[in-house]
């Protein structure tokens, strides 16, 4: 067994390699998801496996729990080509192998040691555009995956160190920024090369098999420590429900249900009751079920390492042929919704074995807004612009305190943003940013409040699409705490205020200048009882102005 200061120091060597990873990506990429959101992430990955071994502290949590299954599509592409090789980077964004959805580039690098393969690196980024009927991809009345993007199945992108360029005339031409494409994909490449060569030093200096065996201590005292909080919890059967507004097709809520299992030290997480896959475009992969549930965990389970051994305690029932196992081609565009109602239906199921473990729900969508045009002005008249973003609400309220006001979707550590860059970047301009007064759940510590954004259109015309949820079914309060107000999204034209008729989901909007688009987010669910809410914490909200709306409403 390895001393803990040594394995400490290897840990957190390994960490800093995936961190710089990210870094040099987020500094380096041309699209601000990826540049100023941090919508990527960067791991090393088993060799024989393909699981999770290290992860950075500032990618997407979910990327690294979706990347253990991109990993093994390539690694099973390779094999009927000639296998892995020094100098290649594999890349594809088949969701349907690799998990989460299309506009997520996987790039797969193996490394090698006195050549043998040692381990895998590998990037994960949201590109900007990459073709389908939508600017931006969320398209929310997808009823196939190739309305939503071109596919890209596990390809080449260099040959013993080489670039494909048939490959990139490909990615090139399939997409609406190809500038942007450019300098996202140089940038991921660019990190994995980085990593690379940190991973070289640090074996040089530490030599191979004493890295090898930190890995697998840190993923022994994952699961040691995973059983040990499993087992702290009580014996039972704990189940809990949610719903989606709809898959932007059929106007008909849709469920995750899910009956959780604790039997000692090991968690069985059964979601047979949820929803059959749809015909829009909420649906998601097994893989990115899996990937959300390592997400759900972690939030629940903080202090165990972040690798393949939080999941080595935990059975899955996931059946075929549901919302959150759906196959090609049913369209995933919008997965983000539907992992953050996993995570909630998680969130609640805990709280009944041990509410002082579990968060209430957080505000439970993304709200991908897309707002695309053509430039008029001299200088770029007739140049392509597509503004994506996606926006903050509340977290939910926990056994410490109240949640997070406008903080960004629990399944990720991503930034909102900033509305400087976005204003710098695309001719808008936000007449609104603020926090959504009374948006949090009343609780004995209150939700997070939602926030308001209201943008103005100043080119003469533009289209916008939104792909949002939580507007029929607000966040949920656990434990005695009342839920959030839900989400709602309007949009001006001709001085006329309108809003979906599908709620939260609409393509085509059609703007001219002056028309303005508003997002109202919801707060974060409330925990515990709200007569247990001190009278000073109450006095507080109202003098800072959190409660405003809601006092307005009764």
């Amino acid at each position: 067994m390895m001393d803990p200061v040594t394995l400490a120091v290897l840990r957190g060597r390994l960490e800093q390699i995936a961190d710089e990873m990210d870094a040099t990506l987020y500094r380096s990429a041309f699209n601000p998801i990826i540049a100023e959101a941090h919508d990527a992430c960067h791991g090393l990955y088993d060799a024989r496996t393909g699981d999770t071994l290290i992860q950075g502290k500032s990618g997407l949590p979910v990327f690294v729990g979706a990347m253990a299954f991109a990993v093994r599509a390539a690694m099973r592409v390779a094999a009927e080509r000639g296998g892995m090789q020094p100098g290649d980077v594999w890349l594809f964004n088949d969701p349907y192998e690799g998990g989460t959805h299309a506009n997520d580039f996987k790039l797969v690098k193996p490394c090698f040691r006195n050549g043998q393969l040692y381990c895998f690196l590998a990037s994960a980024a949201h590109w900007h555009d990459v073709g389908g009927a939508v600017p931006g991809n969320y398209n929310p009345a997808a009823t196939e995956c190739w309305q939503e993007a071109v596919q890209i199945p596990p390809v080449r992108i260099l040959r013993a160190g080489v670039l494909d360029d048939d490959v990139l005339a490909i990615l090139r031409a399939n997409t609406r920024l190809p500038d942007s494409l450019w300098g996202d994909l140089n940038g991921q490449l660019a990190a994995l090369e980085l990593g690379a060569r940190r991973l070289d030093g640090l074996l040089d200096e530490y030599g191979d098999a004493k890295v090898a065996q930190a890995l697998v201590e840190l993923r022994t005292r994952a699961v040691r420590l995973m059983r040990s909080h499993i087992g702290s919890l009580p014996d039972g059967r704990y189940s809990f429900e949610d719903v989606l507004d709809n898959d932007g097709v059929k106007d008909e809520l849709l469920t995750i249900a899910l009956d959780m299992t604790v039997a000692g030290d090991r968690l069985t997480l059964d979601f047979s009751r949820t929803s059959a896959q749809c015909a829009g475009p909420v649906n998601i992969s097994r893989a990115t079920a899996v990937a959300a549930c390592y997400v759900a965990l972690k939030h629940v389970f903080p202090d165990v390492p972040a690798n393949a051994g939080v999941l080595d305690a935990v059975d899955f029932v996931i059946p075929d042929g549901l919302v959150i196992s759906a196959s090609r081609p049913r369209p995933v565009g919008g997965y983000t919704e539907t992992i953050l109602r996993m995570i909630d239906v998680i969130f609640s199921a805990t709280a009944l074995a041990d509410p002082k473990r579990a968060v209430a729900h957080a505000y439970g969508t993304i709200n991908a807004l897309s707002i695309a045009g053509h430039r008029t002005d001299d200088k770029r008249k007739g140049q392509r612009w597509v503004m994506f973003s996606f926006f903050g609400g509340g977290h939910g309220g926990h056994s410490d305190g109240d949640g997070l006001s406008h903080g960004n979707a629990p399944i990720s550590t991503a930034t909102i943003p900033p509305m400087e860059i976005l204003e710098a970047a695309y001719p808008v301009r936000f007449t609104q940013w603020a926090l959504r007064p009374g948006s949090g759940g009343d609780g004995q510590h209150r939700g997070g409040l939602g926030a308001i954004y209201e943008i103005e259109l100043l080119e003469d015309s533009a289209e916008a699409f939104i792909f949002g949820e939580r507007g029929k079914s607000a966040p949920k309060g656990i434990h005695g705490g009342q839920p959030a107000l839900p989400n709602v999204f309007e949009y001006c034209q001709n001085g006329e205020w309108k809003t979906p008729p599908m709620v939260s989901k609409m393509l085509g909007i059609q703007l001219k200048k002056g028309d303005r688009v508003r997002l109202q987010t919801p707060g974060g669910g409330g925990w515990g009882n709200p007569a247990d809410r001190s009278e000073q914490d109450r006095a507080k909200d109202i003098a800072l102005g959190y409660s405003q709306e809601r006092k307005e409403q009764a």
